[in-house]
């Protein structure tokens, strides 16, 4: 799993590595059953305290993304296990929705071109 911590960014660590994660899975590299790093392996790995990485894997944990399961390990979920009720359904999309806005406001997108654009998107029904 190669990684990189812009530390200048400006973006918390943690949140740089949860976005990187659900990056690879978008690209195909982390498939649904996939274990990820232990939070020591990660953190040495990255040059980062291993309380960040737990941080972002609570994050990723939380909205269903990857399951932690003691004395096992991290694991990437599969899609239909991602979401379970329709409050998880809906903390999910509202964090998704949150996490693309910041990143895109980061790289320099005014919120109308943000807004047009995902509206776009949506009417087209483009999900890839």
């Amino acid at each position: 799993m190669n990684m990189e911590i812009k530390f200048q960014s400006g973006i918390p660590i943690y949140k740089q590595i949860a976005q990187q994660v659900l990056e690879l899975i978008e690209r195909g590299e982390l498939k649904p059953g996939d274990q990820l790093p232990t939070t020591r392996k990660l953190a040495v790995q990255l040059g980062v305290n291993f309380n960040t990485v737990a941080r972002a894997y609570r994050m990723l944990d939380q909205v269903s993304i990857i399951s932690t399961q003691h004395g096992r390990g991290t694991f990437i979920l599969n899609p239909q296990e991602q979401t379970s009720s329709k409050k998880t359904q809906a903390a999910t999309i509202e964090d998704l929705t949150r996490f693309f806005i910041r990143k895109a406001t980061y790289l320099g997108f005014k919120p109308e071109e943000i807004k047009d654009t995902f509206d776009k998107i949506v009417r087209e029904g483009d999900q890839d």
